[in-house]
């Protein structure tokens, strides 16, 4: 017969845990909005400074013989945006500092060591720039190449924080130590929907023009970039700038998917939560009949031994 107060026991320890499962989940709630604000309200500029910064790289095409003496890599633009040999590429992986968030943080790894593994099969060297403690923890048991660690970062992501990181990547691909920048984060949807991706973040991707019908290129009025006071001044600002925000936007999708997930995970746990508790009671009222009925029968099997 099943231990009354075993089950009496696991009933209080799961209630327990189901307190702590749905107050997580309430602050993952109270936290994913405002990230997910702050997403839709960042990528309209993200868009923009992209757009502005390859169009600028489109029509000057001779940047990277520029002369720049900089200590801060982040304004030596030429070298940074000059054609190289590939040879080795940067990996930029973000992931959590916390765990309790459901798949998320296995979702990145998984993508990062499969893309690790591609660069490898094409002969390249893979070097590994982490965020996050989870990270941090699955990959170095595979001893890849972990050049720089980032944890307890800011928990909203903040652009100074983002700086830091563009820096050491800048220093990096001017050392030659990476001829290629790759970020590993997660792109927001919704609440319920986020999706493993990966950036290119350098060399700078510029796409073809499409082909203009004829009579369009002959009515369209060509667009003339002006620079002032000179381009290598607004390149001077505006490579940091891209850079930065660039990590910026991977680092506060990556931030809302965090909470999403951990939202889904502990909503599931509360309920799994739930339904055990039902189960458990269940099995304890049937425990408690059954033990109420055994004390009914010896009660009556004594009495009638007495009458005997």
């Amino acid at each position: 017969m099943p231990n009354l107060k075993l089950i009496k026991n696991r009933i209080k320890s799961v209630k327990n845990t189901q307190k702590i499962t749905m107050a997580m989940k309430m602050v993952a709630a109270a936290k994913v909005k405002k990230a997910e604000n702050q997403v839709k309200a960042s990528r309209p500029y993200a868009i923009e400074l992209a757009k502005s910064f390859i169009k600028l790289m489109a029509e000057n095409p001779e940047i990277d013989k520029v002369k720049v003496t900089s200590p801060n890599p982040l304004d030596n633009y030429p070298e940074l945006l000059k054609q190289r040999t590939l040879n080795t590429v940067g990996l930029l992986i973000i992931t959590s500092d916390k765990g309790l968030a459901g798949a998320y943080n296995a979702s990145v790894v998984r993508k990062a060591v499969a893309r690790i593994r591609e660069i490898v099969e094409e002969g390249l060297a893979v070097k590994l720039f982490i965020v996050g403690t989870k990270g941090i923890q699955s990959l170095k048991k595979n001893n890849f190449d972990v050049i720089k660690t980032y944890t307890k970062l800011p928990a909203i992501p903040t652009p100074a924080s983002c700086e830091m990181i563009a820096e050491d990547l800048a220093e990096s691909c001017i050392n030659h130590e990476i001829d290629k920048i790759e970020i590993i984060t997660t792109n927001f949807k919704s609440t319920l929907v986020y999706q493993v991706q990966l950036w290119q973040l350098l060399p700078v991707v510029i796409a073809p023009q499409k082909p203009e019908a004829e009579e369009e290129k002959h009515n369209k009025i060509e667009s003339e970039m002006l620079f002032e006071p000179s381009v290598e001044a607004v390149l001077q600002k505006i490579v940091p700038l891209y850079f930065t925000n660039r990590i910026y936007q991977a680092m506060i999708e990556a931030s809302a998917s965090e909470l999403a997930a951990r939202m889904q995970a502990m909503s599931a746990a509360t309920n799994n939560a739930r339904d055990m508790i039902k189960t458990l009671t269940i099995d304890y009222n049937k425990a408690r009949q059954a033990s109420i009925t055994q004390e009914l029968l010896e009660v009556v099997s004594g009495a009638e031994a007495l009458s005997g």
